[in-house]
């Protein structure tokens, strides 16, 4: 159970860190002329990655399934998405951000995670919103979230695609 807390507690301090990094950098962009797109679909993710935590926190305290037998697996698995997800955090550096905000004349980053493939954040969370709640045995929110997952990241890779062609094209 100590194991649960401290991944759970880790990883909701960690996302709280991170929103505050991206309204900094979200800020910085804005003042630079910066253009969200897709604000309501932002929303989404947020509402889901929020039941997600509750979802985890409530199938594990309510079925107290205990530490899956290949936690370690899982373990390593969040590890190595936590070292892609800083890699690309630091790559992107002000130009990281949990929104989709392009500025004009900026230019595409290619170095990094970047290099061998197009949207290594996203790789690297739905590696997390799989891994996660696996190691403690709770697969209603694996399943459920993996699936939704993939269903809003389908739809906001597509919109940050064409916002990033515009981005090449000169907005």
């Amino acid at each position: 159970m100590t194991l649960f807390y401290f991944v759970a507690g880790f990883v909701i301090v960690q996302r709280i860190a991170e929103l505050f990094r991206a309204k900094r950098n979200e800020k910085l962009a804005f003042a630079a002329g910066g253009v969200e797109f897709d604000r309501a679909g932002y929303k989404i993710i947020v509402l889901m990655h929020t039941c997600f935590f509750l979802s985890l926190i409530a199938e594990y305290l309510y079925f107290n399934p205990g530490v899956n037998k290949y936690w370690y697996v899982y373990f390593a698995l969040f590890l190595a998405a936590q070292v892609l997800r800083y890699w690309t955090i630091t790559s992107l550096g002000t130009k990281w951000n949990t929104r989709i905000i392009i500025v004009p004349g900026s230019s595409l980053v290619t170095k990094g995670p970047f290099r061998y493939m197009k949207h290594p954040n996203y790789a690297a969370v739905i590696t997390e919103l799989l891994v996660i709640p696996m190691m403690f045995s709770c697969y209603i929110t694996a399943g459920v979230f993996t699936v939704l997952n993939l269903l809003v990241l389908k739809r906001r890779i597509r919109i940050e695609e064409q916002a990033l062609a515009q981005l090449e094209r000169g907005i």
